[in-house]
């Protein structure tokens, strides 16, 4: 695949035209991979300026293992560090590069059971099981809500108040966007905790504490209260040239082992990337 400029054009501009219909999101991708070149030398950085008659051209997907940290294991569960734009589990699109798929390989040949998930964009601290035993106990802990779950998140706008909770009912719609409702018949129940930690004109850094783990609760309550999550296209944010990312961050877990029985607590920490942010538009 290639395409020669007509006109002086930045690498982004020409990679556009090259791939009209691939998303400003997918085209970034591919220069930190390494895919792109113009007149076959490579190039990373998307403002580089072209001249007309200049050939862009996107290379093979370079062949890669992911690495996800771990920050802990034992015989029934394991507890890693999810990288951002990393799939927690497979999907009809990608069944290879998850943060599953690496841990399958990692324990072979023995089982991984998926716990929770992370949205794909989403950082952060992400817990998988290793028994049986480790998965029920696990289980039943989300079902309880006896999991310590905080997130941290850049978002548009301004607070009217530094904490307070949200409470609404979910549901998915068929092309798999989650709307919020208060009627309790056509959805189920979300709650999400949130304290302001720092505050700027126009942006703010939340901490988030999960009571329920519904899909994309974080974000359906940020669009719904007014402050869309920066990089969030699909509820209410907007792409983010600094962060090149979504703002969200799950930067601790913590909980009670469900066979020894002790506190287990993990932390990550906050993308240097937010608060780069947020000096940015003070």
């Amino acid at each position: 695949m290639q395409y020669t400029l007509l006109g002086p054009l930045t690498v982004l501009e020409a990679l556009t035209k090259l791939s009209p219909d691939s998303s400003k999101t997918t085209l970034r991708e591919w220069l930190r991979d390494g895919r792109v070149f113009v007149d076959g030398q490579l190039v990373k950085i998307a403002s580089t300026p072209l001249q007309s008659g200049q050939t862009i051209s996107l290379g093979s997907k370079p062949a890669r293992k992911e690495k996800v940290p771990i920050l802990y294991e034992d015989p029934h569960l394991v507890v890693i560090e999810k990288p951002a734009g990393l799939l927690s589990v497979a999907t009809h699109f990608d069944k290879t590069h998850t943060a599953h798929a690496y841990l399958k390989e990692r324990f072979r040949p023995r089982k991984v059971y998926v716990v929770h998930r992370l949205d794909q964009e989403t950082s952060g601290v992400m817990l998988f099981a290793l028994s049986e035993e480790g998965y029920f106990g696990l289980k039943e802990l989300f079902a309880n809500h006896d999991i310590d779950r905080q997130y941290t998140a850049v978002v548009h706008g301004k607070m009217p108040q530094r904490a307070g909770t949200w409470r609404s009912y979910l549901y998915e719609d068929k092309a798999y966007v989650v709307h919020s409702t208060q009627d309790p018949e056509k959805g189920e129940l979300a709650i999400t905790h949130f304290q302001i930690l720092e505050s700027r004109s126009s942006y703010s850094l939340l901490k988030l504490t999960l009571e329920t783990g519904k899909k994309n609760q974080i974000r359906v309550h940020c669009e719904e209260n007014g402050v869309p999550i920066v990089g969030d296209k699909k509820y209410g944010g907007e792409e983010s040239i600094i962060a090149h990312r979504l703002c969200l961050h799950a930067h601790h877990l913590g909980f009670v082992h469900p066979i020894y029985k002790k506190e287990m607590s993990f932390d990550s920490p906050i993308p240097e990337k937010f608060y780069r942010y947020l000096k940015t538009h003070v």
